[in-house]
């Protein structure tokens, strides 16, 4: 974030980490983008806790990043565990949107959804976190259905006598290989950054105008 010189557009902004983030590791304007109103309720308190010269730099979009319509206001977007959530429809629709926020060498950062469908159930417990009396943990299961892939995640909070309470979600997600991502954005103007960066994240640039 503290390269952009322009502004950040924080792409599927959820409770606000990236954006809080931007704003304080730049001095420009964060576009957040969270078109789901229980995230952004999350998102908007956090903001209001923030110094009055730090909100002023930041605007709530609360649609997608096409509904929004951004055009060349930013030269850094973030998409912070959003694209594995997309269809393939959906992913090809973000590019479009991408191109016309970004100036010409504007630089894109996602992390990479899962190359392949898990064969067989997966499971991935969290670290439980102790706060005051309680313990919170969770764990998270992934299989295959069908192209895409299940995600149902369960939460826990555990207390002195035992769980005092329990909450299951559930969610999709579309599996894509890097080399065909960076051929869907290239048709949209977008090229392999040549900074090295985490494996796990894809960095593009959008070329320079001729």
């Amino acid at each position: 974030m503290a390269e952009a010189r322009l502004g950040v557009v924080d792409v599927g902004a959820g409770t606000g980490r990236v954006t809080l983030m931007s704003l304080a590791r730049s001095e420009v304007g964060v576009h957040a983008v969270e078109p789901a109103r229980a995230m952004r309720a999350a998102l908007m308190t956090r903001l209001a806790a923030l110094p009055a010269t730090q909100r002023a730099r930041v605007s709530v979009h609360p649609y997608s990043l096409g509904e929004a319509a951004l055009h060349n206001v930013a030269d850094l977007v973030v998409c912070h565990n959003t694209v594995a959530c997309l269809s393939p429809s959906a992913r090809l629709a973000l590019w479009a949107s991408v191109n016309d926020a970004l100036v010409p060498g504007g630089r894109l950062l996602f992390q990479l959804p899962p190359a392949q469908l898990p064969s067989g159930e997966r499971h991935r417990d969290f670290p439980v976190q102790r706060i005051g009396r309680h313990e919170y943990g969770g764990r998270m299961v992934m299989s295959a259905a069908g192209p895409r892939i299940r995600t149902r995640v369960d939460y826990w909070v555990r207390g002195t006598h035992g769980l005092l309470r329990q909450h299951t979600e559930t969610f999709w997600m579309w599996p894509a290989t890097r080399s065909d991502l960076v051929a869907d954005l290239e048709r949209y103007g977008l090229t392999v950054s040549s900074a090295r960066q985490d494996p796990a994240v894809l960095a593009m640039t959008l070329r320079q105008e001729s």
